[in-house]
């Protein structure tokens, strides 16, 4: 069930807030559980028996840690929990993966790979990596003593299930909702600051990610780049950084706003990333629940900026390389991580002699922003082949500009080009959060019939991160 859809609109959200808002408050935990397994399994109800799974695994494991105290079997539940959680998601999102890398592997040795094997074909369950990661750092918490466990197994079962952040984050950790769970705050102002996010967060996905996203397609979905060259390669590559930004931060939006309507508020996933002055501050404003995430549950468990520089740069190496493997099970988002990677060392390594350290801010915002993009090109990519072949129309300036020209991209350009202001001139949403007012109450009703508009005319699109 998409955010932006008729269903979710007009039927689950009303019904779910009405019932909600009308019963104790003891009987709200179970029923967001109960709703939200309802809308998890709207796409496919095959897929909650693996989302109970893994809130049963994660709630009597923690519970086991919690009681066993120094014990050497607690430290044996933690790693069988750890790994359990590790063996659900890498067998679901990386057994594909693992079986195509194989065969060919041995087809470049001259082995025979079994037939039978490839001839088996695993679902991925939608938001697997979010609501696994999320899992697992209840569990982890619970064992460094940074939590106690949950009231109960309802409570943990509606954390584990929240519907607004469920499928595509952000990413929230059990000491960010325990208190609000038993103790949700609803006012007016909340209430107001929920419909900014949500309206705000509708629109940059309706009204921009999908009109920007037939332009992005046609460039890279192609099944031959001939007729296309450095000006459609830029223009591609630029949309596409426009599409995901407002996709995926519109989703987060959404999920911000429909928290507040529910009485609990979750952390900032996105702080105007495209403004970053260099890679560093780029991860700490791009899926910040993530980036947060990887450095204390990876980066410091490797090591973090013990042991002297070369050890650091490795950790931020190897949690980067992680980190685009968690995106994707293909080597697109690994290269996609290394490239990250690469720059944050070589930032690091740099330091003050980093060449771009003293120079223009303007001029700093525009090389992150390009490297980025360049960094873009392996995530959108259906394989490395396709993104070599984008980088080498880069340098293609013989011909093309049929993006420019088409009549049918009218309005996917012009969608980018209003992207582009919005991203580089006007504040977030979390910076417009706080305004109110008669003017601002028109403009957003209007901007969410203008939704409705979009919405009833076109076909919508899944969220992008749907598929990690």
């Amino acid at each position: 069930m998409l955010f932006p859809s008729r269903e979710f609109l007009f039927y689950f959200l009303p019904i779910l807030l009405a019932v909600y808002y009308l019963i104790p408050n003891r009987a709200r935990r179970l029923w967001l559980a109960v709703g939200s397994y309802f809308f998890y399994g709207w796409w496919n109800p095959r897929y909650i028996p693996l989302l109970l799974v893994s809130t049963l695994l994660n709630y009597y494991a923690a519970m086991a840690i919690a009681r066993l105290g120094d014990r050497p079997l607690r430290r044996t539940i933690y790693v069988a929990a750890i790994v359990a959680n590790l063996g659900l998601l890498g067998f679901f999102k990386y057994f594909m993966f693992a079986n195509r890398s194989l065969a060919e592997l041995f087809g470049l040795v001259g082995a025979t790979y079994p037939e039978s094997l490839l001839r088996i074909e695993v679902l991925l369950p939608i938001g697997i990596s979010f609501f696994t990661f999320q899992a697992m750092s209840y569990t982890i918490d619970v064992y460094r003593g940074k939590v106690g466990t949950a009231a109960g197994l309802i409570d943990f079962a509606c954390f584990k299930s929240l519907f607004p952040q469920l499928i595509a984050g952000p990413i929230v950790r059990y000491t960010d909702l325990a208190d609000q769970l038993r103790h949700p705050r609803f006012s007016w102002r909340r209430t107001y600051a929920g419909l900014t996010f949500f309206i705000l967060g509708l629109a940059k996905k309706v009204l921009l990610a999908d009109n920007i996203s037939p332009l992005v397609n046609r460039f890279f979905d192609a099944t031959d780049l001939a007729g296309f060259g450095a000006v459609d390669a830029i223009t591609a590559t630029i949309a596409y950084s426009l599409q995901i930004y407002f996709d995926f931060s519109g989703y987060s939006d959404m999920a911000v706003g429909l928290g507040y309507f529910l009485g609990y508020q979750f952390p900032q996933n996105f702080n105007s990333p495209y403004k970053s002055v260099d890679i560093s501050e780029f991860w700490r404003r791009w899926h910040m629940t993530l980036s947060y995430f990887l450095r204390d549950y990876l980066y410091i468990a490797l090591g973090g900026s013990r042991g002297g520089r070369w050890r650091t740069y490795r950790n931020l190496a190897l949690t980067m390389l992680l980190g685009g493997l968690w995106h994707g099970a293909n080597w697109t988002f690994v290269v996609w991580g290394a490239w990250h990677g690469a720059w944050l060392v070589i930032e690091r390594l740099a330091g003050k002699r980093y060449p771009l350290r003293h120079a223009p801010r303007v001029v700093r915002i525009g090389v992150t922003y390009g490297l980025a993009c360049l960094g873009w090109i392996f995530f959108r990519a259906k394989d490395l082949s396709t993104a070599l072949a984008v980088f080498g129309k880069l340098g293609d300036w013989r011909g093309g500009g049929i993006l420019l020209t088409a009549a049918e991209n009218r309005l996917p350009l012009l969608m980018s080009v209003l992207g582009l202001v919005l991203v580089f001139g006007l504040r977030n949403t979390w910076e417009l959060k706080q305004e109110a007012g008669v003017p601002r109450t028109l403009g957003l009703i209007a901007l969410f019939l203008l939704c409705l508009v979009f919405l009833f005319g076109m076909v919508t699109h899944p969220f992008l991160y749907f598929q990690f």
